[in-house]
């Protein structure tokens, strides 16, 4: 990996802005290499260098991949100045520059959100031509049957013009005001609309999975955690076996 400054690594991981990154550096409370550092623009390579601030070692993450299960009421947005933003739900250790949330959910919207500083990752998971399927738990203002269930597989044409890709209704069997919606796009307010075009009103929405990565019931909502390594190689294969399905 290509070196960096110092004071721009400290800031970059979340430690500190990049004015307090200089401070530190300048009081001899960092340390490259077992050598206290007095410069905070000396060149440090992350992945080789072994930093160290108040002599607790700096683990070097080039992106980060947080899981967070979105409360209603906050905006999937890196900053507004009105509302409260999903980023403003994560903890100090978590959070840092260039994050930002990958895909939407609305306001009222909860459940399984990434965040990320990974746009390669993001742009991958996301693109409707990649065709990762997002899934979501809707409760309607009644049921939904057969009917709906092939006019989503087809391909919906919204209200005003919009045509939709093939999409996924599963049925709950049950005759109640429930179903579960498997899309592969991300379009202002589809599953709402989705559902209008055949006369339904969603009442609550929840995403429950991107791909094959599920959000675990354990996490309560707001609550945010990073992710494995595991969990982000099978959010990898996700988008790269869709890759392949298109091609």
């Amino acid at each position: 990996m290509a070196v960096i400054r110092l004071d721009r690594m400290l800031s970059g991981q979340g430690v500190c802005s990049r004015r307090e990154a200089g401070m530190l550096v300048r009081k001899g409370a960092v340390a490259v290499n077992g050598r206290t550092a007095r410069n905070p623009e000396q060149k440090v390579d992350p992945c080789e260098d072994v930093v160290a601030v108040n002599g607790q070692p700096l683990i070097y993450k080039e992106y980060l991949y947080i899981l967070l299960n979105k409360p209603k009421g906050v905006v999937s947005a890196s900053s507004d100045p009105r509302q409260r933003t999903v980023l403003d739900l994560l903890p100090a250790s978590l959070r840092r520059r260039g994050l930002f949330p990958v895909g939407r959910l609305d306001k009222d919207t909860t459940g399984l959100l990434l965040i990320t500083d990974d746009g390669d990752f993001a742009h991958k998971l996301m693109s409707p031509k990649k065709e990762v399927y997002k899934t979501y738990a809707a409760k309607l203002d009644g049921p939904v049957g057969k009917r709906e269930a092939e006019a989503f597989a087809r391909g919906l044409i919204l209200k005003d013009g919009t045509p939709c890709r093939p999409a996924v209704l599963l049925l709950p069997g049950d005759g109640s005001n429930t179903a579960t919606v498997r899309i592969c796009e991300g379009m202002y307010h589809q599953v709402k609309r989705m559902f209008e075009a055949v006369g339904r009103q969603v009442v609550e929405l929840h995403r429950t999975a991107i791909g094959n990565f599920t959000l675990e019931n354990e996490l309560p909502s707001g609550k945010c955690r990073e992710l494995t390594e595991e969990e982000i190689a099978l959010l990898r294969k996700n988008a790269q076996d869709s890759e392949k399905e298109i091609c």
